[in-house]
């Protein structure tokens, strides 16, 4: 168990490490400073305490950071993402990291004029620590003095089980440098070598009768490997010493870093340090009355929990956001994820993938779309970004991506529900990874768009698999021999797929043409049993559902088609005339349009009501009022505004105008001074006041 900064008890079930299918986005304009441009404090800890292990992903992202209290941020998610025990408060990487750091400061810098940590033997202690052996050679005439390290159990780092570093001192003064076989050569240990420079064999043979261990070394610093014909060092020396100095970071996920930058201005300071991977799949079906759904699963890589006496429970809050190319905002929400669990799901859950269901309806265009992922106990955020494009409904023949799944279960006819990939009338169940067993029986979902009878009639598929490029296997259907077409399901047992990399692409063929195709990745695995996911799916009203006409015609109307976008929230208003939801964003289109008369007819019924409104009601309405002359009933729901919500300039701005209308100049100049109080940077207003005073 760990305690997070609020001092709550938090389980941290370690699922999976997913590689995350992200694409950044904000970033790239930022610009980086030089190091030299650096606070102090935040240069010595760049450039010295952290230089050897700091990865070059985390170093720009350092370097793009713009004030203190982002730097101080970043810094502590640094050390947690090399934190290699949550469970305790103490980060044991750390504590050993700098221990190393005062030991090379103390122990490697006295025979030069440089700190110990930027000596080569400094260096190299600071990133694979304390050698098993050390072996020292001084005070001989014939060589000069060297100190060979030897290292074992470092493999978790991408090095040799066991290995040997030489350091020395070149012509016998000066710091013991790194030792490098291939740049080198024996007669660099050598206090008199006579014979030719580049005959590393007879040099090999003299330092062998001085000093035989350090020539068995001076060729290769890999034991018992043997050198080249010509008794050359081979290069995994060269490559051995290139290995260490990026093992320090080479083990750490640094996607960390790029979305600290990505994010830090978006969110909360608590989540920004807790960055945690995540993996995702989506896709978009057409449903039956021709309305668009993205459906997506995102796999978290870990999933925090709180004990409440006999459950354990968190919850996710997801900000989804839709954005055009132009950069315009189509389409926002949120949604909470809330999981509770019981002891035994709990145990369950600790071996198995999470996944959360979620789909959204979308009107055709082109689209970036960004999920941002909270997990309000433990702080922890994800992110997903991906490019989507739906096409427009006359498009056809187009055949939609691919959905590759494990396992099918047939749904229930039902029409008041919705669930994330529901198709053909299964729930196809599939993981962002796309990894399948031998004994699994793929699942291949997908939607043909704009077919006409004919091509449903006399169409057909062509399912082919291949590995690596060739083609491993083929087979035709009929489209009418699939009852669910334009959507189809087709199951293929893996059996006979050995384990490997393949490639499944699927054409329709029509009249002897390919008119459409698609293709997807997978991968055969060599287990014989995978974990597959806990799926906490969110349920979403039926397709005819008034709420998904109101979404889409909201982003229809962002994307400027008001006339559009006014005819789907006319409709879905009609069936839902109680939804304050609704009757307010038409009536905020009708006021766009200066139809102010369906504004207050719209919003008239419930002022009646006697329930709280949001504020966004009183603007509307007020407006509505007031721009069709009604300006005493403006100036009431305007004052009926600022006693709930109080005063800003928008109402008081408002206020003045009516005001002036009914040529009461002095209530205007009132107002108009209070609204300048609030915001002095109103030229518009201070231009009317001036205008009253004449």
């Amino acid at each position: 168990m760990i305690k997070n900064s609020f001092g709550l008890k938090i389980i941290t079930l370690l699922i999976l490490s997913c590689g995350a299918l992200a694409f950044s986005f904000l970033s790239g304009q930022t610009k980086s400073l030089q190091p030299k441009e650096l606070p102090e404090v935040y240069y010595k800890w760049l450039e010295e305490e952290v230089v050897y292990i700091i990865s070059p992903t985390e170093r720009e992202a350092f370097l793009k950071l713009k004030t203190d209290r982002e730097r101080d941020l970043f810094i502590e998610a640094f050390w947690k993402h090399r934190d290699p025990d949550p469970m305790t408060e103490e980060n044991e990487f750390k504590k050993e990291h700098y221990r190393r750091l005062a030991y090379a400061n103390h122990n490697f810098g006295r025979a030069t004029s440089i700190p110990g940590w930027k000596t080569d033997r400094g260096r190299v202690y600071i990133i694979l620590g304390e050698p098993n052996d050390i072996q020292r050679f001084e005070g001989q005439s014939q060589t000069y003095p060297a100190e060979l390290w030897f290292y074992q159990g470092m493999e978790k780092k991408g090095l040799p089980s066991g290995f040997y570093l030489l350091f020395f001192k070149p012509q016998g003064i000066g710091d013991y440098r790194l030792y490098n076989p291939a740049s080198d050569g024996p007669m660099a240990l050598l206090t008199s070598y006579w014979g030719d420079p580049m005959d590393f064999e007879s040099a090999y043979e003299q330092l062998r009768e001085y000093q035989e261990q350090l020539a068995s070394v001076s060729l290769s610093l890999i034991p018992g490997e043997q050198t080249t014909a010509l008794g050359r060092p081979t290069l995994s020396s060269q490559m051995l010493l290139q290995q260490i100095e990026t093992s320090a970071w080479r083990e750490v996920e640094t996607k960390y870093a790029q979305k600290f930058l990505d994010y830090k201005d978006i969110v909360e300071v608590e989540y920004s340090t807790n960055y945690m991977d995540s993996d995702a799949l989506i896709c978009v079906f057409q449903e039956p009355n021709g309305m668009y759904f993205v459906h997506y699963a995102l796999e978290p890589a870990r999933l925090s929990l709180t004990q409440q006496e006999n459950q354990f429970i968190t919850n996710f809050k997801m900000n989804g956001t839709l954005t055009a190319d132009d950069g315009k905002l189509i389409y926002q929400y949120e949604k909470n994820v809330p999981v509770k669990l019981n002891l035994q799901q709990v145990q369950e859950l600790g071996h198995k993938p999470f996944l959360i269901h979620d789909l959204f309806p979308l009107v055709p265009g082109s689209y970036k779309f960004s999920l941002l992922v909270k997990n309000e106990v433990s702080k922890e955020f994800t992110t997903y970004e991906r490019r989507l494009r739906i096409p427009p409904a006359t498009a056809g023949p187009l055949m939609m991506p691919l959905l590759l799944g494990y396992n099918a279960n047939k749904m229930p006819e039902t029409k008041d529900r919705l669930r994330a990939f529901q198709i053909a009338g299964y729930l196809v169940y599939g993981q962002p990874g796309r990894v399948f067993l031998q004994s699994d029986t793929l699942s291949i979902a997908f939607q043909m768009i704009g077919l006409n009878s004919k091509q449903l009639a006399e169409g057909e598929l062509l399912f082919a698999f291949y590995q690596n490029d060739q083609e491993f296997k083929s087979f035709t259907r009929r489209v009418k021999e699939y009852s669910s077409a334009p959507e189809f399901l087709e199951y293929v047992p893996l059996t006979e797929f050995k384990p490997a990399h393949y490639k499944v692409t699927v054409s329709y063929r029509f009249g002897g043409q390919v008119l459409a195709s698609a293709s997807e990745e997978f991968d055969i695995t060599y287990r014989e049993t995978l974990a597959r996911p806990w799926v906490q799916a969110k349920v979403v009203p039926g397709v005819d559902d008034p709420t998904h006409l109101f979404i889409t015609a909201t982003q229809l109307y962002n994307q400027g088609k008001v006339e559009e976008a006014i005819k789907g929230m006319e409709k879905a208003v009609s069936l839902r005339p109680d939804s304050a939801e609704f009757s307010l964003n038409l009536a905020q289109a009708y006021l766009s349009l200066k139809n102010y008369k369906r504004t207050e007819e719209l919003l008239a019924p419930f002022f009646n009501q006697g329930k709280p409104l949001a504020y966004e009601f009183y603007v509307t309405f007020g407006q509505a009022l007031q721009h069709s002359g009604q300006l005493r009933r403006a100036i009431e729901i305007f004052d009926q505004a600022i006693s709930r919500f109080g005063v800003n300039t928008v109402l008081l701005n408002s206020l003045g105008e009516c005001y002036l209308g009914l040529d009461d100049k002095q209530a205007a100049r009132v107002v108009w001074e209070k609204s300048l109080s609030l915001n002095p940077d109103q030229p518009e207003i201070k231009k009317k006041l001036e205008e009253l005073k004449k």
